[in-house]
């Protein structure tokens, strides 16, 4: 067996990430071969990656980029176990290096963005399950969104575990970033269902039909009225929880259907996400 010296230990290290003793043994294992230990070490990182694939992720860091000419925004939430693994220097360069891709090559999926290589010809798969296996926990692309349209604007949140991306139309060329980024923190805020409406769930109405005819049974109204009473709290319903009906946070004098109409006639949001690891 061949003396594993230092200077290879650290020149593996520089090449994989890996700490020291897990370099030396799997060098050792490998009998000085560094193709071959760094296999060793990506399967360690497989091992590790299967052993916690249960584990929650609800620490991480959440980025977007917004095209130059505004009309695309992606959104990277990377994910791990705990905190202190979302502020480590190589999870943080992963996050990024991830969103880089993204906009470089422009995926539609995960799938697609996992399977993309970074500038060492890895997949972005590879290098996530080389980071598990160097830090110990589960790491995952939580979420990746792609939206386009008349303007994409985006707001991260101070924790940086919060992002959303929200589609503009008829912006009719104007810059609207600025009533973007109020929309966007209003959907951060307010947790809105749908843009409208119209883009509820079918199921979540029955839901909430269902509700509104308990609570007015359990009232002791009487059972020809609960339609109609139900419906009557629908429409509140829809007007806390889908965004062009929600009362404005910073002036609840008007939606934020009014508000985007009085920034620029007609504009409106047509699609949007809410990211959260928390």
């Amino acid at each position: 067996m061949s003396t594993i010296t230092a200077a290879e230990v650290n020149k593996l290290r520089s090449m994989t990430g890996a700490g020291m003793m897990d370099c030396k043994k799997a060098l050792t294992e490998a009998n000085g071969d560094f193709e071959a230990a760094i296999d060793i070490l990506r399967k360690k990182g497989q091992k590790v990656s299967a052993a916690r694939a249960e584990n929650v992720t609800s620490e991480g860091v959440v980025l977007t980029h917004i095209a130059a000419d505004g009309k695309n925004g992606k959104l990277v939430a990377l994910a791990c176990e705990t905190e202190p693994v979302s502020k480590v220097d190589d999870f943080k360069k992963l996050a990024n290096a991830i969103l880089e891709v993204a906009v470089a090559k422009n995926p539609s999926t995960i799938d697609e963005l996992s399977a993309l290589t970074l500038s060492d010809s890895r997949t972005v798969s590879d290098h996530i399950v080389d980071l598990t296996g160097k830090i110990g926990e589960k790491i995952t692309i939580a979420s990746y969104e792609n939206l386009s349209g008349d303007q994409v604007v985006s707001y991260i949140h101070s924790n940086g575990k919060l992002g959303v991306l929200v589609v503009l139309k008829n912006t009719n060329g104007k810059d609207c970033t600025e009533v973007g980024k109020d929309v966007a923190m209003q959907i951060a805020a307010m947790k809105p269902v749908a843009v409208d409406k119209d883009g509820v769930d079918p199921k979540m109405i029955e839901r909430e039909i269902e509700i509104g005819k308990e609570q007015a049974r359990a009232e002791g109204k009487p059972e020809a009225m609960l339609e109609k009473i139900a419906l009557g709290k629908l429409n509140k319903f829809y007007k806390d929880s889908t965004l062009l009906n929600q009362e404005f946070v910073k002036d609840n004098s008007k939606s934020i259907a009014q508000l985007l109409d009085e920034t620029s006639k007609g504009l409106t949001v047509t699609s949007f996400k809410r990211i959260s690891l928390a």
